[in-house]
């Protein structure tokens, strides 16, 4: 490349670097040097996440949490999004459709749909006791149950759109080539199908676990004060008791883990393949 082509690609890039600078990396500074200096100058905050078994055990609900969404929400993604894949054009754009429509409705508003729904009364448990699964209405709300349904709700969306770009990368003749060729049906799927997609699961399962490690109103409606997650403290610690060394403390943490799990996925898959680039 040329120095002027190269100073003009600079050109280009350097307003988007400020502008990131400025909204992003100076926020994020400005909370890790929060981290370090309140109330006290040190580590005290982290010894303390160490040391105080609450802070343990909120971490370990968080976790908890988003593995399982994750494993959830990843598996009813590759579902749909296999459907979608091989479903006729005309039909195609229709089922797309009613995937991308989450995404038009507040997290707040689906939340409070769950709430009416899991109730004891609910929609759900009286489907249940009227096909006679069950004798009584089941606890699905106020617990982790009710969290993990709605969280898994909002992420399939984001789990179907990368394993779909993948999954349309692949040449469908291929599956064919294999069943000519003497192998089943399962057979076919699990020696040439899965492994092509396999880059989009695993995007798929970064993206869905990064953002379910973050999730606030959720778990604050349908967990009812029962589970209690990390966003959620760091907000009360914020805005209700004040301590900004610990909420810092704990965000600065979660942000790590993300950069840790965005530089595992960098080391297994190429970004080139990642979404189905090619």
């Amino acid at each position: 490349m040329s120095d002027s082509r190269f100073s003009t690609s600079w050109a280009l890039v350097l307003p988007a670097l400020a502008v990131t600078a400025v909204c992003f990396a100076v926020p994020v500074a400005n909370v890790l040097r929060l981290s370090f200096v309140e109330p006290a100058a040190g580590f005290g905050n982290y010894v303390e996440l160490v040391a105080e078994p609450l802070y343990r055990s909120i971490a370990a609900t968080t976790l908890r949490m988003a593995l399982a969404t994750t494993a959830i929400s990843v598996l009813l993604g590759y579902l749909v999004a296999y459907v979608i894949a091989h479903t006729a054009p005309r039909h195609r754009q229709w089922l797309l459709l009613a995937v991308l429509m989450p995404f038009w409705l507040s997290v707040l508003v689906r939340a409070f749909a769950w709430v009416v729904l899991l109730q004891r009364e609910g929609l759900v448990n009286a489907a249940l006791m009227s096909l006679g699964l069950v004798d009584q209405p089941l606890a699905l709300l106020r617990n982790e149950t009710g969290v993990l349904i709605g969280m898994v709700h909002y992420m399939v969306p984001y789990a179907v759109l990368p394993l779909l770009s993948t999954m349309m990368g692949i040449d469908h003749r291929l599956v064919p080539a294999a069943r000519a060729c003497g192998a089943g049906p399962v057979r076919s799927f699990l020696k040439v199908f899965l492994p092509l997609s396999l880059p989009g699961i695993v995007a798929a399962t970064i993206l869905v676990f990064i953002l379910s490690l973050g999730f606030l109103v959720t778990p604050a409606l349908l967990g009812g004060g029962k589970v209690v997650m990390v966003a959620q403290y760091i907000e009360f610690g914020i805005s209700e008791t004040l301590n900004w060394g610990i909420a810092t403390a704990l965000a600065t943490c979660l942000l790590m883990l993300v950069v840790f799990s965005l530089a595992l996925v960098a080391k297994l898959v190429p970004a080139d393949k990642l979404f189905g680039a090619k």
